[in-house]
């Protein structure tokens, strides 16, 4: 099994950044693809981004392309989600997930509690 705790969320204006945190705990982490999903109010959780155990394949969703950035560090346990340009449709509850294989659906099998990201306009 994963833990999975996310962190750095909060407020920004629009056009600002914010590097959101996952840090896991629990079985070997490099064993497992990661991604970042989020919730936006009243709409469905969505995908943003996934990497593979070793990092070396990325997907985006279309509406964070040039503007996010995943990425993980097996060696620290750590993925990551760097955050640019933000609009307020970013704004939402952003989580991390965990699964043996890479997906772009939310079958993933681990998830963290999630931290709200808030983009003001």
């Amino acid at each position: 099994q994963v833990q999975l705790v996310e962190s750095g969320g909060g407020e920004v204006q629009a056009g600002g950044s914010l590097r959101l945190s996952c840090a896991a705990s629990g079985d070997t982490f490099s064993d497992y693809a990661m991604a970042w999903f989020r919730r936006a109010p009243g709409k469905e959780r969505e995908f943003i981004a996934s990497i593979n155990w070793m990092g070396s394949s990325i997907w985006y969703a279309e509406s964070v392309k040039g503007r996010f950035t995943i990425s993980r560090d097996n060696a620290k346990n750590m993925m990551y989600l760097q955050m640019s340009s933000l609009k307020p449709e970013d704004t939402g509850v952003y989580y991390c997930a965990a699964d043996r294989t890479v997906r772009t659906t939310d079958e993933y099998d681990y998830w963290g509690q999630g931290t709200q990201v808030t983009v003001a306009s």
